[in-house]
């Protein structure tokens, strides 16, 4: 488990699998790339009592061969053709009654989607193996992963047939957070400063697979002219691959998320549908539930907690960045990224991306302000009063009688508050408080690069300064 990064919380949980006295039929999922695979097989060092793995567009026939020759490996026996699903979890029970050992027999079913061909009756057969035998035993954990969200959802997470309620345990990978991907730098001999490594997850997010590709002894700035610009770019293309191995109708998918990258604030549903000219009813609403799942998009509760104005936000930072920079580029130049350094095309850029990072470590700003434990309602802001509107990057409603306003700056050097900026400021909060007519405290919480430069101004209106060390 040495080259296993971060995931704690998923590292106690298959700790608690391997002692409990039931068997335990595990599901993860999460966007592609995110390393699911590679967690389960570190932690359990390959050591399976049956492992399979679904081959990527495979008729029924060659993934039941696919099945037979690793029975075979693990059996060290003569291959015998297999018919049916349901007839090959019976050769599986069969095989794991023969094993006899007081540890707990670990079957992982990698890219389980794959293996649900079209009318192969394969969730009958794996309905079957676990309610006929795996539950009924004491000493197995059935882990099922797989990268096609929708399929994970639909059929497992949220099955209504004969594994309605069968999971035992249902685990969400999520991309790194910024300290996890500095780890995960350190361990690749990546010397980066938490600067240039926030301007590195602004493009990748937290993914894994991504960072992969990072090279050693470059400046941010020129890793992400290599990973994305450059005439053999290793990420340039993985937007083509991304929601089609991830969704059987990528179309409406991919469609959704380029709306909603049109809009730097997010978009209600209504509007959604409104701009991207989509039919209303249950299938945007599958999608978006799916999406959301996947890890692509965010969906904020607003401010007056009414379900209509549920805010849905582009969270994916690849996606993002795909849309802004990639999606149209065609190669002009040599060297593109290093040529708009600091140029207004990358730093408004920088600017809406630092938001979505503030908004992805919330936990951690949470634990700055000293609330960590305490529950909290976070959510967007757009509204009016005296005829004047206003919009706040994000807000946390707290349980001490507090809102925090946040504004989000990524800056050079330390944010100054100079005379203009503060009566902004002033006029957020005013129009905040009195179209929500709030009677809680309102605090202004800067959170930036380098923190707030101290003057008359930020003593006067900021009640907590939060700088990306914050977020390491």
């Amino acid at each position: 488990m040495k080259n296993i990064i971060g995931r704690k919380a998923e590292l106690e949980k298959f700790k608690r699998f391997t002692t409990s006295k039931k068997s335990e039929f595990v599901a993860l999922f999460g966007r592609r790339r995110v390393g699911k695979t590679f967690l389960i097989r570190e932690y359990f060092s390959n050591n399976f009592t049956f492992q399979l793995t679904g081959i990527a567009n495979a008729t029924t026939e060659e993934q039941l061969l696919n099945f037979d020759l690793q029975l075979q490996q693990f059996q060290n026996g003569e291959l015998i053709k297999t018919k049916s699903w349901i007839e090959a979890f019976f050769k599986l029970s069969n095989y794991l009654e023969t094993i006899k050992t007081k540890e707990k027999k670990v079957i992982f079913l990698d890219e389980l989607p794959w293996l649900d061909t079209k009318n192969s009756d394969f969730i009958k057969g794996l309905e079957h193996f676990w309610n006929s035998w795996a539950d009924k035993q004491s000493n197995v954990i059935l882990i099922v992963c797989g990268s096609a969200a929708s399929w994970m959802i639909n059929n497992l997470i949220q099955s209504r047939g004969g594994l309605h309620n069968r999971l035992t345990e249902r685990i969400k990978i999520s991309p790194f957070n910024l300290k996890e991907t500095k780890d995960f730098l350190v361990s690749k001999g990546c010397q980066l400063t938490t600067q240039q490594i926030v301007n590195l997850y602004m493009t990748t997010g937290g993914i894994p697979y991504y960072l992969e590709h990072v090279p050693k002894g470059k400046s941010t700035t020129q890793i992400i002219q290599y990973l994305f610009f450059d005439t053999n770019a290793p990420l340039k293309d993985e937007f083509k691959q991304l929601y089609r191995a991830l969704f059987k109708k990528h179309e409406i998918y991919e469609k959704i998320v380029e709306v909603l990258a049109s809009k730097n604030y997010g978009m209600t549903r209504s509007e959604l549908i409104e701009k991207g000219k989509f039919k209303s009813g249950g299938t945007i609403t599958k999608v978006l539930i799916e999406l959301e799942e996947s890890g692509f998009i965010t969906s904020y509760t607003p401010h007056d907690k009414k379900q209509k104005n549920t805010n849905y936000r582009l969270s994916d930072f690849y996606t993002s960045f795909y849309f802004r920079f990639l999606k149209d580029f065609k190669y002009r130049e040599e060297d593109y990224w290093i040529n708009i350094e600091n140029q207004p095309i990358q730093n408004t850029w920088k600017g809406l991306a630092f938001e979505q990072v503030c908004l992805s470590h919330i936990s951690e700003i949470k634990t700055a302000l000293g609330i960590s434990g305490m529950f909290s309602h976070q959510s967007s802001w757009f509204g009016e009063a005296f005829e004047e509107k206003a919009q706040i990057d994000f807000l946390l409603e707290r349980q001490d009688q507090v809102i925090n306003l946040f504004e989000c700056k990524f800056w050079a050097d330390k944010f100054v508050i100079d005379k203009d900026y503060a009566a902004k400021l002033r006029r957020k909060i005013a129009v905040f408080k009195n179209a929500t007519q709030t009677k809680k405290s309102v605090f202004l919480t800067m959170v930036s690069n380098y923190g707030t430069q101290m003057n008359e101004y930020s003593l006067e209106l900021v009640q907590n300064d939060i700088t990306i060390d914050a977020f390491f």
